[in-house]
C-alpha cells in the first residue's frame, strides 16, 4: 500500500483525544521541541483523570481532583493549539476531522487516543441504578452525585472480575462519607476472579475479600425485570450497580472509513499506524494491534506513549519508524484494598501489605507530579 505524502509546505499533526499516550507525547514535545510546523490537540476535557487513583478517592485516601493531569497546561507548554470539543467524524482521505461543534480541522498526520466507550448497557441491560466505569470522568460525576444523596450504607453490586472491579469493590466497602460500611457484592462473570493473574494473586485477593466480607459470585450478571440477577438468582435489594466491564469501541472511527476489527476497534500495525490509512495512528482502548496481542490496560497506554512520540517524530521527518511498543513479559500491578494496604501482582509472584499500599501511592503521585512539573503547575 502506498503511503500518502505529507503536505509539501507545512506539516500539521493532530492529536485526537487526551489519553495517557498523548500525555506522554505532549511531554516529549515539551522536552525536545515540536516535531511539526503546527500541532493541535482535540479533546473534550482540559484534564486527564488518572483512573488508578479513583478507588483511593472513593475510600477517602485522595481528594476528588488529586488524580488530574492538566492537559491544557501541557499543550500550552508544548506550543500546541487546544480545541475543547469531541471528534465527530474523520475524512481520512481528505485529512479533515470534524468536531461535534462542526469545526473542520485539516491535518497531515493524526493520532487517536480517545479511549473506548462504556459497554454496561449492552452487556447487562438498562437500569437507572447503574453507572459505568467508562468513561472515567462521567463515572466520577455520577458516583459523586449518588454519594451526595446516599449518606448511609447501601448494598452495592460491582460487576466485573478484573483488577478494576476488584479495586472498586474494596474501595466501595471502605467508602468515605458513609455512616456505616456498605454491603458489597462482586460479580465476576463466568471467567471468574482475575482470570489473567496467577493463582497466588487470586488466593490473596479472595482471602482479603472474605476478610472484608465482600461476597463473590462467579456468574454472569444481567438486569431482568428491573432486578440485578446472577446465575438465575436475584441479588436484590441493590442500591447501586457499578459496571467495570472494560470498554467498547466508539462508532465514529468505523463510520469514518478507517479499517476496524470485528469489535469495531481501529486496526493498527506494530507502529500503531492504521492498516488502511498509515498517516493515521491510534493507541489505547480505541485501537487493536494486528501483529501481537496487547491487552487494553492503562499500564500499556502509559508505556506505549513514549514509543508513540518517537514514531510521530520519525513519520513527520519522512522516515520509517523503528521503535515498536512490546509489552513486557511481566508487569507490576498494585491493587488497593481500600484500607491502606495493597496486593501486588508480578508474574507468578504475589505480595500484600501496607508497604505495598505506600508503594502504589508513591508510584501514582509521582506520575501525576511529573506532568504537573512539565505543565508549570509545581
Amino acid at each position: 500500500m502506498s503511503r500518502p505524502a505529507l503536505s509539501a509546505n507545512k506539516k500539521h499533526v493532530l492529536l485526537i483525544g487526551g489519553g495517557h499516550a498523548h500525555v506522554a507525547v505532549l511531554a516529549d514535545w515539551i522536552k525536545h521541541g515540536l516535531p511539526a510546523d503546527r500541532a493541535t490537540l482535540l479533546t473534550p476535557h482540559p484534564t486527564l483523570r488518572y483512573s488508578g487513583m479513583v478507588p483511593g478517592w472513593i475510600s477517602g485516601q485522595y481528594d476528588r481532583d488529586a488524580g488530574l493531569v492538566d492537559i491544557a497546561s501541557l499543550a500550552r507548554q508544548a506550543g500546541v493549539e487546544l480545541v475543547l470539543d469531541w471528534c465527530a467524524v474523520i475524512d481520512p482521505h481528505e485529512r479533515i476531522a470534524r468536531t461535534r461543534g462542526d469545526r473542520a480541522i485539516a491535518f497531515d498526520i493524526a493520532s487517536i487516543d480517545t479511549g473506548g466507550t462504556g459497554r454496561a448497557q449492552s452487556v447487562l441491560g438498562d437500569d437507572p441504578r447503574m453507572i459505568d466505569v467508562r468513561p472515567i470522568d462521567r463515572f466520577v460525576e455520577q458516583f459523586a452525585a449518588w454519594q451526595l444523596n446516599q449518606s448511609g450504607p447501601a448494598k452495592i453490586g460491582v460487576i466485573g472480575g478484573g483488577p478494576g472491579g476488584v479495586e472498586l469493590a474494596f474501595a466501595l466497602r471502605n467508602r468515605e462519607g458513609a455512616s456505616g460500611r456498605s454491603e458489597v457484592c462482586l460479580v465476576t462473570g463466568s471467567d471468574g476472579l482475575l482470570p489473567e493473574m496467577s493463582r497466588a494473586v487470586r488466593s490473596k485477593v479472595l482471602a482479603e475479600l472474605e476478610r472484608q466480607q465482600i461476597s463473590v459470585i462467579t456468574e454472569n450478571a444481567v438486569i431482568r425485570n428491573e432486578a440485578l440477577v446472577a446465575g438465575g438468582i436475584s441479588l436484590e435489594p441493590v442500591g447501586l450497580i457499578v459496571a467495570a466491564l472494560g470498554s467498547a469501541a466508539p462508532e465514529w472511527p468505523g463510520q469514518s472509513g478507517l479499517e476496524c476489527d470485528a469489535d469495531g476497534l481501529i486496526a493498527v500495525d506494530e507502529f500503531q499506524r492504521s492498516v488502511s490509512h498509515p498517516h493515521m495512528l491510534a493507541v489505547g482502548d480505541v485501537a487493536r494491534r494486528m501483529d501481537i496481542e496487547v491487552a487494553h490496560s492503562g499500564v500499556h497506554a502509559v508505556y506505549a506513549g513514549p514509543v508513540l512520540a518517537q514514531t510521530l517524530r520519525a513519520i513527520l521527518d519522512n522516515q520509517e519508524p523503528r521503535s515498536s511498543y512490546r509489552p513486557r513479559g511481566r508487569n507490576l500491578y498494585l491493587m488497593s484494598t481500600g484500607n491502606g494496604s495493597a496486593i501486588a501482582s508480578y508474574g507468578h509472584v504475589a505480595a500484600q501489605g501496607r508497604w505495598m499500599g505506600r508503594l502504589k501511592h508513591w508510584i501514582d503521585t509521582r506520575w501525576i507530579a511529573k506532568y504537573a512539573r512539565l505543565g508549570g503547575n509545581m
